[in-house]
């Protein structure tokens, strides 16, 4: 029996979106008109980031490649067929076509139904495999492909409405979770518990608020003691113990869309040291959340925040920059790099973007008040200022938590 290439899987009625139809109207019409701008006849986009962005589909890759085809006429989801119908249910685009696994490369034969054989067609420099690449190549060799990626992040970094909208709850579903977390912080608990906590009552809100969505990817990093000194480190089964420094990291994901609340706390008692480090912390905190305005440049607000910490000969201890972009990004796809709070990014703010304030510090073991401090608020630039999207308070008035 010959098995087929491709094949249109359509099974069950369409499912909820998270944006309106003139939401992903508008996005790609905006695409268009920078394809038409630089001659580009059709895109094919590849990373998880953009294909959600432009037509509401996450993928799950496991291995597999995923696709989606823009061209001038029409919008092509390309999906493996292990996913069945849930790609065309979900995809905001005019078509969904599945490749199967009986032949080796018949996503090479997916992508050439839906791309001209001649002109030039906008991929993923930064996220498509020099093997994949080449592969389209040999498929298409009347094409030439030119990178595309700088230009969409661009686009991405200014949010409509509707995202800002939809950013707000999720970062009302962090500070649900942040809640959750401080309520099962006791002394001999482990980490884990506590994050289990806080991601239940997160996925709880977001299913409450959201209840056709897809519930995926929420998570929470709770780390105590010397676990604080990274802010990505992951859960451990270390037991909180009274006068440990913890960090609180709530992550809601709704769609692709990832917000955050994170807080320094401390159980029963924080020393003199641990205190001082903290509120100075804070102190760049607020300073940084008055910077953030429309016309202040990117690295311009690094500099300044750097001569605080300069002040008190803790700049050295710096570990990133001071905040960045938010909108379709997670723990493991895409990044808006171009608007991160550092010395080297000269992006220049304006309305509609949307950025966190997250300064942080980290002293080694060892040292008089070790640990890693991190307060992190999510912002709107609006035209007079900036609006915060972030209600968990902060600071040791706050978060010292009884024992």
């Amino acid at each position: 029996m010959e098995m087929p290439q491709v094949i249109r899987l359509r099974n069950g009625d369409k499912a909820w979106n998270s944006f309106s139809k003139d939401e992903y109207a508008r996005r790609i019409s905006k695409l268009r008109a920078h394809m038409a701008t630089q001659g580009i006849d059709a895109v094919l986009f590849s990373s998880y980031h953009n294909i959600a962005y432009y037509s509401d589909f996450l993928y799950c890759s496991f291995g597999r490649s995923y696709g989606l085809a823009v061209t001038h006429e029409k919008t092509t989801v390309i999906a493996a067929n292990i996913d069945g119908a849930q790609p065309w249910r979900k995809a905001v685009a005019d078509d969904a076509l599945t490749y199967t696994d009986w032949q080796r490369g018949n996503y090479f034969v997916a992508a050439a139904q839906c791309l001209p054989a001649r002109g030039r067609v906008g991929v993923e420099l930064d996220q498509l495999p020099v093997d994949r690449l080449n592969a389209l190549r040999e498929t298409l060799p009347g094409v030439e492909f030119v990178d595309i990626s700088a230009a969409c992040m661009r686009m991405r970094m200014v949010k409509s409405a509707e995202e800002i909208e939809f950013i707000a709850a999720g970062a009302q579903v962090c500070d649900i979770g942040g809640a959750a977390l401080v309520a099962a912080v006791k002394e001999g608990v482990p980490e884990h518990e506590v994050a289990l906590a806080s991601t239940a009552a997160m996925v709880r809100e977001i299913a409450r608020r959201y209840p056709g969505s897809e519930l995926m990817d929420t998570w929470t990093w709770f780390q105590s003691g010397v676990n604080t000194d990274g802010a990505h480190n992951p859960v451990t089964t270390r037991r909180v113990r009274k006068g440990d420094i913890l960090s609180l990291n709530c992550f809601s994901m709704i769609s692709g869309y990832y917000t955050a609340l994170e807080r320094t706390l401390f159980l029963d008692h924080a020393s003199d040291a641990h205190l001082k480090l903290w509120e100075i912390n804070c102190k760049v905190h607020d300073e940084g959340k008055k910077l953030l305005v429309p016309g202040a440049k990117c690295s311009d607000i690094a500099r300044q925040l750097n001569e605080i910490y300069l002040q008190h000969d803790l700049l050295q201890y710096r570990t990133f920059g001071y905040g960045h972009s938010f909108g379709v990004l997670s723990h493991y796809y895409g990044r808006e790099a171009g608007l991160e709070l550092r010395e080297d990014i000269d992006t220049v703010l304006e309305p509609g973007m949307v950025i966190s304030m997250e300064p942080m510090i980290m002293l080694p073991e060892g040292m008089p008040g070790a640990g890693g401090y991190r307060e992190h608020d999510i912002l709107v630039i609006t035209a007079q200022g900036n609006r915060n999207l972030t209600g968990f308070p902060y600071g040791p008035e706050h978060n010292i938590i009884p024992a």
